[in-house]
């Protein structure tokens, strides 16, 4: 892997990390839904201008199923769960949670692909629960059926995230990364449109979360997805897929240095034990390659 690759690779872990502390910020004044849809529709807007400027028209009517059930599954769902799930987890936590989608990748692999699960995988799944398990028993916060239930709401995020990558990687090989990137925000943003009228908050938002959605749409969406193509193009899926190991960690620097979330012993060790899960379930092909230099 270039250094050049490499260091999108960790820009692209930090936007993502960074996007748990946003939502957190921004779900409890906006609404889930209503903040999917700013994230995603200025995420569109924005990547159409800049489409504009560069001279690229879009291309997606011709494979117009496949971005429909792109945007659905890997930004519409997965999105207003994790940002209802943020009304109740912290950000520390969602961030670690979603880490389990190349766990769900798996399985969904296994059951659409024909993928095999070997002892490993299932070591690596089995230990996933456990993970699970010991963040939400040793993370500090009272058990309560609310918070059980916004565990599963961001897992089931992370479910839609795997079943989003899988069918991508089926469907729309070959795509350009900034007709996948604008494709699936524009989609979104149309498939929540008529749910958004329904889900208008009763107060004006504050600054502070106004700010969180710009940022969120602008760093953490559009230009994060846009980056996630291009390193899918540039060096792989299995290589890019190293970002799930980077992500939480961000998640959990930005919501200790942002937000003043307390990290507690039970917080790391599931987190610990989440990407060791990842690492058994993905073997060999999820290790970073030694970053080479490349004087070319």
């Amino acid at each position: 892997m270039r250094v050049k690759d490499a260091a999108l690779l960790v820009l692209l872990a930090a936007l993502w990390g960074g996007s748990f502390i946003f939502i957190r910020i921004a779900a409890p004044v906006f609404g889930p839904v209503l903040l999917v849809e700013l994230r995603v529709a200025i995420a569109a807007m924005a990547l159409f201008a800049y489409m504009a400027v560069i001279g690229q028209r879009p291309r997606l009517f011709h494979r117009w199923r496949a971005y429909l059930v792109l945007g659905a599954v890997n930004a519409a769902l997965p999105f207003c769960l994790i940002s209802t799930a943020e009304l109740t987890l912290n950000a520390s936590w969602a961030a670690i949670l979603n880490a389990t989608t190349p766990l769900f990748a798996a399985l969904v692999a296994y059951r659409w692909n024909g993928d095999p699960l070997e002892a490993r995988k299932v070591s690596g799944l089995a230990l996933g629960i456990v993970a699970v398990a010991v963040l939400v028993g040793g993370g500090g916060a009272a058990i309560d059926p609310k918070l059980l239930v916004a565990v599963v709401l961001s897992l089931g995020g992370a479910l839609f995230y795997a079943i989003g990558g899988v069918l991508a990687g089926k469907t729309l090989k070959g795509e350009a990364p900034l007709d996948l990137a604008f494709g699936q925000q524009l989609v979104a943003a149309v498939l929540l449109a008529p749910v958004t009228l329904a889900s208008l908050p009763a107060r004006a938002p504050t600054v502070e979360a106004v700010a969180a959605v710009v940022a969120l749409a602008l760093a953490c969406t559009a230009l994060a997805y846009l980056l996630y193509f291009q390193l899918i193009k540039q060096i792989g899926a299995v290589k890019t897929l190293g970002v799930t190991y980077l992500v939480p960690a961000f998640g959990v620097l930005w919501s200790w240095a942002f937000l003043g979330e307390q990290i507690r012993i039970g917080t790391f060790l599931g987190l610990a034990m989440i990407l060791l899960s990842v690492g058994l379930v993905a073997g060999q092909s999820m290790r970073l390659p030694r970053i080479r230099r490349n004087y070319q």
